[in-house]
């Protein structure tokens, strides 16, 4: 573990010498992550990138990439796309990233389950914004959003989550 790290305890996720208030999946934390068991996976994730909704925000940082109207990720273990994001429409289920509220206007994705995922082992772990304090979310972690946008322009290549 580095100071550089994303580091979740409870409900406080460290980082920078900071400690920010976050929620975590309505299924708790686990060991053996499922899809759709709505839990967020103990563990040492890499964060692998960074999406944003250019039509609500600046670009976080340069190496952030924009959500367009079409993009979607696969929850659907019968996607042969599964846990990968892609362009809709699809025949297949998934997840719509660009969004009528605002949760996903600024995502940071984990290397969970990718890029070769295993069929049912989940998808998706992001950090994004929470919805408000205490509510979970379906498995990923969830943030204040002024300190989702303090974190992402600090974030450095070899930055994990860590959830213990």
């Amino acid at each position: 573990m580095t100071p550089r790290d994303l580091v979740v305890t409870g409900r406080t996720l460290n980082f920078a010498g900071r400690r920010f208030p976050c929620t975590l999946g309505r299924g708790g934390s686990t060991k053996r992550k499922k899809e759709g068991d709505g839990a967020t996976p103990i563990g040492s994730h890499r964060i692998i990138g960074m999406l944003y909704r250019p039509d609500r925000m600046a670009r976080p940082a340069d190496w952030a990439l924009p959500i367009r109207p079409r993009d979607i990720w696969s929850d659907d273990i019968s996607d042969p796309d599964y846990n990968l994001m892609g362009v809709g429409p699809s025949d297949f289920g998934h997840e719509r990233l660009f969004r009528a509220d605002r949760l996903y206007d600024l995502v940071l994705l984990t290397d969970w389950n990718w890029p070769y995922a295993v069929r049912g082992r989940g998808s998706a772990i992001f950090i994004h914004r929470w919805r408000r304090a205490g509510y979970p979310t379906e498995g990923c972690v969830g943030l204040r959003p002024q300190d989702l946008r303090w974190i992402a322009p600090r974030l450095r290549h070899g930055v994990r989550l860590i959830v213990r």
